[in-house]
């Protein structure tokens, strides 16, 4: 039996891996391909293959009877959850903080301004030969919510700084201080959605999140408020949203849809107000070097026995 870790990219492609030669370690390549590398039971640390469905990073959890870790390269882990009891019992499930923040946290800003300032109009105007001059919305002045205020939300509200916004407010499970100011308990959403002139979802998927910008959410929102969500796509509640986009009451700018990919022929592409990006929040050229960096980080300490990064939970 070896002690096998499985990666998305090749060890040789990854500095600062621990030496197999002194800590015993067998690097094999697995990204989600039909053949496995090696035997799933000789796998001790299994690092998640990155972009791929539930179906495929499951699918060795099941005879992985010796892993101690789980490591994803994505913030969310509801990827992996289904097959977490498969799992024997100690078992650690790490996720990637630390490695999307900067990535998401550009694609928020890109989503917000190129729907305020109209660039999807811009675009299809071009494309006729039409110059669409007129007067539209800046970011500036306006007040924004962010629900979900984690390392991807705190990242947002980084990159909102120079944009001179009348107020940037924060939701999260509960309520704290932060350098930035005061983080609402999600028992506030109620009050904080109707001043919100941009909502920003960026909250981890779990059974409390799924389907909460809900009919009643979308209803607290105020007229010609933009909805942007970057979290995951059940967050939002697909039915409501097409049926307030279509009303023209508000707009929306979404990086996650609900279902995933949007399938072709979806009321969704073609509803009035919305821009969507195909979930491309955290794949960019920053992803690359910061998962390899983690992924070196967490096995020398895994080689060491050292306390791990970014656990969530234990089996």
């Amino acid at each position: 039996m070896t002690s096998d870790v499985w990666m998305p990219f090749a060890a040789d492609e990854t500095a600062g891996l621990p030496d197999p030669a002194t800590t015993g370690l067998t690097y094999r390549f697995w990204d989600g391909g039909d053949e496995f590398p090696a035997d799933p039971a000789d796998c001790v640390f299994y690092v998640v293959p990155y972009l791929k469905p539930m179906e495929v990073a499951v699918r060795p959890l099941a005879r992985m009877s010796s892993v101690q870790v789980v490591q994803t390269l994505s913030a969310g882990i509801d990827h992996v959850e289904p097959g977490l009891g498969a799992l024997r019992s100690g078992v650690r499930l790490c996720n990637a903080r630390g490695v999307h923040e900067a990535s998401t946290a550009e694609l928020t800003l890109a989503l917000i301004l190129a729907s305020l300032r109209g660039l999807p109009g811009f675009v299809h105007g071009q494309d006729r030969e039409e110059w669409r001059s007129g007067f539209y919305p800046a970011l500036a002045d306006k007040s924004v919510l962010i629900v979900g205020y984690g390392s991807v939300g705190a990242a947002i509200e980084d990159r909102l700084a120079p944009f001179e916004c009348a107020r940037v407010a924060r939701i999260a499970r509960s309520e704290r201080n932060t350098a930035r100011g005061f983080v609402h308990a999600l028992a506030d959403l109620p009050s904080l959605l109707p001043e919100a002139d941009v909502v920003i979802l960026s909250t981890p998927l779990t059974q409390a999140t799924r389907g909460l910008a809900g009919a009643d959410f979308l209803a607290r929102m105020k007229d010609g408020a933009l909805l942007v969500n970057v979290a995951r796509g059940p967050v939002v509640d697909t039915k409501a949203l097409l049926a307030e986009t279509a009303s023209g009451r508000i707009t929306a700018a979404l990086d996650v849809t609900d279902p995933e990919p949007l399938p072709s022929g979806h009321p969704l592409w073609h509803a009035p107000g919305v821009l969507i990006s195909p979930h491309v929040g955290g794949s960019t050229s920053a992803f690359w070097p910061r998962a390899k960096r983690l992924l070196a980080a967490q096995l020398t300490r895994f080689a060491a026995a050292e306390p791990l990064s970014n656990v969530l939970l234990t089996t």
